[in-house]
């Protein structure tokens, strides 16, 4: 099965970032297809190179780049939710920023569109 994501929320807001890149995984690990991974709303957050959690905490953008390294999965950030949150340039590794239009092209590609967060 083809599985879109949708990220709303920013890594740290609450535990659906989290909660999302773990669902990814367990998608990946029992064979499905993953086309695309996209951040909208706060959710551009999760693409921050320059975010630095405790030492005790979560690292959430790391995860999502460790899974989109190991699994060549596109990351996609919302261009227009990104500039407005001013999130630009030095993006964390795996993310890429794009339109609505390919995240609606990976929307018609897909089996089922999972959103996390508000």
């Amino acid at each position: 099965m083809k599985f879109t994501i949708i990220v709303n929320n920013a890594p740290y807001l609450s535990q659906s970032s989290d909660t999302a890149c773990k669902f990814a995984q367990a998608l990946l690990e029992q064979g499905h297809e993953l086309v695309q991974v996209f951040f909208y709303f706060d959710g551009v957050l999760n693409a921050l190179d320059n975010s630095e959690p405790p030492q005790d905490d979560r690292d959430v953008i790391e995860n999502w780049s460790k899974l989109a390294e190991e699994n060549e999965l596109d990351l996609i950030i919302c261009s227009s939710a990104a500039l407005r949150r001013g999130v630009s340039d030095k993006l964390a590794v795996g993310f890429k920023s794009d339109s609505l239009g390919r995240f609606s092209k990976a929307v018609t590609l897909s089996d089922r569109v999972i959103s996390f967060g508000t």
